[in-house]
C-alpha cells in the first residue's frame, strides 16, 4: 500500500500594519517659493504614510511634518490677487471673501493647513493625521529638539 504524500502549500500573506506598529518620524520642509498645491500634496502623502512600504489605508502610518517659512509660500499666476478664500457664517449676508494674497500675509498657517486638510481622508483618521502637521510662518519653531529629516519635495 502506497502512502500518499500530502502537499503543504506555504501561503504568502500580505503584512498589514496595526496601530503602534509603525514608528513615527519627524520631517521638515521649507515652503519658500514652493507652489502651494505641490507643497500640500507632498505633505499629505507623508501625513498619510503613502511614502512607506508598510502603508495600510485604515491605519495612521504617517510621519509628523513641520512646515517653516509658510509666509513665503508660492502662488502661481495671479492667484494672490484673484483667487478668493470664502467663509459663510450661516446668516443672510454672512459671506466673507478674502484673497489668497491677503491670507498669506495675515494668516499663512491657515492657507497651508486648509490646502493639506482637503487632500486628506474626510474621516476620523484624516483628522488624526492632520494633528501631526505643524505650520510656522518663519524659520523658528519649538520642535528644535526633534531630529527632523529634511523632506525634499
Amino acid at each position: 500500500m502506497a502512502i500518499k504524500k500530502q502537499s503543504v502549500h506555504l501561503r504568502r500573506q500580505t503584512w498589514v500594519a496595526k496601530n503602534g506598529d509603525v514608528a513615527k518620524m519627524w520631517r521638515t520642509i521649507d515652503a519658500t517659493d514652493v507652489s502651494l498645491g505641490r507643497l500640500a500634496s507632498d505633505i499629505a502623502t507623508v501625513l498619510m504614510g503613502k511614502h512607506r512600504p508598510e502603508y495600510t489605508p485604515h491605519v495612521d502610518c504617517g510621519d509628523f511634518v513641520i512646515v517653516t517659512n509658510a509666509s513665503r509660500v508660492g502662488l502661481t499666476g495671479r492667484k494672490a490677487e484673484q483667487k478668493l478664500k470664502t467663509s459663510y457664517s450661516g446668516y443672510p449676508g454672512g459671506l466673507k471673501a478674502v484673497t489668497f494674497g491677503t491670507t498669506r500675509e495675515n494668516n499663512p498657517e491657515k492657507l497651508i493647513h486648509d490646502a493639506v486638510r482637503r487632500m486628506l481622508p474626510k474621516s476620523r483618521l484624516g483628522r488624526q493625521m492632520l494633528k501631526k502637521l505643524k505650520v510656522y510662518p518663519g524659520t523658528e519653531h519649538p520642535h528644535a529638539g526633534v531630529n527632523a529629516i529634511e523632506l525634499n519635495g
